[in-house]
């Protein structure tokens, strides 16, 4: 029998993280043992890894505990798609080696996802700290120390609304790898339709997206995990925050867009991607890489141009709207 849920971590040479990661994972499991599997990818670790993984796989041997371990480091953003992939339960949880989860988490999910059978993705809200400040860190477009606001945990909503309304707050939000829990079925097609998405950084906006437009959604009101602000993978890599905004983003609305969310929010999102993103980054890149950035920077331009230049008319038409519903109104009073 097909079990509920795969915990999978996906992890490279942070042995001591991952052992932390494992303790909590065995008490937070504690009463879901028929429920759930767990699944870690190790990423061709030159650390003790394989010795952590081996404690634990003896210590949880009643458990369905599965390992994979490439032979060379895939990059991240393939490591987690070898953990969506191997999934052979209904859900799937990839959750970071590092990330801080309340014990609380675990039965919340399975709840939840016993709760509602045509659930196709689960949103955990989190906190957020930065790591070398410890202060709190979150959206401009929310207020408190949570990253999601979306009033959507009954699972009764407009799965692809929801989705929208909470890309639209934060790619932030929809981005952080251990607050998705992904319907896998769903997430293995959004794969085999795009099988590039495993070389973008943020493919996980896309997951979250197809998933969202294929049945209901809940996003939690309270916080059950956080997030480390200051201490991602990606950031070491090089010309990453240049790709992220200038290619990786734009990359993923194009994509929502072919799966069915409508060309007018697609075209919205990259307008405001272009709004958002960090000039400072791409002198940065210009200085360092300058053919390399010129090359990212100039598709960019292309298509927040064409954005804004398709939206024009919808705007000029809610004005002309405006005003008719002004001369209306006016003609009434009279």
């Amino acid at each position: 029998m097909t079990k509920l849920l795969t915990i999978a971590i996906p992890t490279y040479n942070r042995a001591e993280c991952l052992d932390q990661q494992l303790e909590w994972l065995s008490q937070a499991i504690q009463g879901f043992e028929s429920d759930c599997e767990i699944l870690v990818s190790d990423n061709c670790s030159t650390d003790n890894t394989e010795d952590v993984i081996k404690k634990w796989q003896e210590k949880l041997k009643d458990l369905t505990f599965h390992v994979n371990i490439n032979h060379v480091n895939v990059g991240l953003i393939k490591n987690i798609v070898c953990c969506l992939n191997q999934s052979q339960t209904k859900y799937v949880w990839t959750i970071g080696d590092d990330d801080p989860i309340q014990k609380r988490a675990v039965a919340y999910v399975i709840d939840k996802l016993k709760t509602h059978e045509n659930l196709s993705l689960l949103f955990l809200n989190f906190s957020g700290r930065h790591k070398l400040t410890n202060k709190p860190v979150y959206p401009p477009t929310i207020v408190g120390n949570r990253w999601f606001d979306a009033d959507s945990e009954d699972g009764n909503g407009d799965g692809k609304a929801i989705f929208e309304y909470c890309f639209g707050k934060s790619v932030g939000a929809v981005s952080f790898l251990s607050a998705s829990i992904y319907h896998v079925d769903l997430v293995k097609h959004s794969l085999k339709i795009w099988p590039d998405a495993q070389n973008n950084w943020l493919s996980l906006v896309y997951f979250a997206g197809y998933c969202a437009s294929h049945g209901s959604v809940i996003v939690t009101k309270e916080t059950y995990l956080e997030c480390i602000v200051g201490v991602s993978y990606w950031q070491k890599e090089r010309n990453s925050a240049l790709l992220m905004q200038y290619k990786d983003i734009p990359e993923v609305i194009l994509k929502l867009e072919e799966v069915g969310y409508s060309r007018q929010f697609c075209r919205r999102m990259m307008l405001q991607n272009f709004h958002e993103v960090d000039l400072k980054v791409f002198l940065g890149a210009l200085r360092r890489w300058p053919m390399s950035a010129i090359k990212i920077v100039v598709p960019f331009l292309a298509l927040a141009g064409m954005a804004a230049f398709e939206l024009m008319p919808v705007r000029e038409y809610r004005m002309a709207e405006f005003i008719r519903n002004q001369g209306s109104e006016v003609t009434r009073k009279k």
